[in-house]
């Protein structure tokens, strides 16, 4: 695991921005011209690849289209930063050919967005490169509230992040290094050559859409990876629209989490302001922080310790 990660410059009035759809098609017009909004109010100059437009199928255009705006946008020396539209399904389809290639260390850029975005942000740490952001995509930024509008922002200006207050399980306090993500683009990522080094890392998981028993058997596959006794502490997000069926014999979200986690011995904090549906405070990937199971705060460090 990368211990210092390379990080960008920080975000300046002026700089540009990028935007491209690595994953799903453009659906939401008028939330995404209202983020748009929101970044050229922060005093970024946005530029918007037409290529957005495209689609293919469940795909925001084919793979070798939506590749090249990646590249375009990394390769661009104007480009500080990477907007994504939004989520879906597509970028491990990207990632395939380019286990090794992905030229992220040439050139560290700000990356923000999160559910399928995961598969860049992972690939980004994995390269030992900083920027990512797990935070909206372009698409729901306008539902937001103001303290985590101003939180992104502080974000990409290298400031300091308050604490963000969840629940906790009990136990103890924990330092390590933030890896954020979608539980199921995570989880489909393990036993490839870009699953990541989570030795001394605080995981931070949240989804949506899956059932209870999918939840289960994604987090199953994890305990018997044996990766879940390498990792520092765990902290999960919203699982939203994670319900069975009505009539459906299941157990709740909550309970296979408790079921599936509890156990590990390992600091844990639940019902943190992230995710879909929801309040979805911004989560720098790589960043030092103490999570503590007694209190239920993530707190980002930025001195010796927690």
């Amino acid at each position: 695991m990368p211990l210092a990660l390379a990080l960008p410059p920080p975000l300046q009035a002026g700089d540009q921005l990028t935007v491209i759809a690595p994953s799903g098609p453009l659906q939401e017009q008028q939330r995404f011209q209202a983020g748009l909004e929101l970044w050229k109010q922060q005093g970024y100059q946005v530029k918007v690849d037409e290529r957005i437009y495209d689609q293919w199928g469940y795909l925001a255009g084919k793979d070798g289209d939506r590749r090249t705006q990646l590249l375009d946008a990394l390769h661009d020396p104007q480009c500080r930063g990477i907007l994504c539209v939004r989520g879906g399904y597509g970028t491990t389809r990207l990632l395939e050919p380019w286990i090794e290639d992905l030229p992220w260390k040439q050139y560290p850029k700000w990356l923000i967005g999160f559910s399928d975005i995961t598969g860049l942000l992972w690939s980004q740490f994995y390269q030992g490169v900083g920027g990512g952001i797990h935070a909206p995509v372009l698409t729901t930024l306008s539902q937001e509230p103001s303290w985590s509008l101003e939180r992104l922002w502080a974000a990409v200006r290298g400031e300091p992040l308050a604490a963000l207050q969840g629940k906790g399980w009990g136990g103890d306090r924990t330092e390590g290094i933030l890896l954020p993500g979608n539980l199921t683009v995570a989880t489909h990522l393990l036993g490839t050559p870009l699953q990541p080094d989570v030795q001394g890392v605080i995981l931070a998981w949240e989804d949506v859409g899956e059932m209870p028993y999918r939840i289960d058997r994604m987090l199953t596959q994890w305990r018997m990876s044996g990766l879940l006794s390498q990792v520092r502490g765990i902290a999960l997000g919203r699982f939203s629209q994670c319900e069975a069926p009505q009539g459906r014999p299941s157990l709740t979200v909550e309970e296979v989490l408790g079921d599936r986690l509890s156990d590990l011995g390992i600091p844990i904090v639940s019902d943190l302001p992230f995710g879909h549906d929801g309040e979805n405070g911004a989560l720098p990937v790589g960043a030092s922080v103490c999570l503590d199971a007694q209190t239920g705060r993530l707190e980002f460090i930025y001195s010796a310790s927690c």
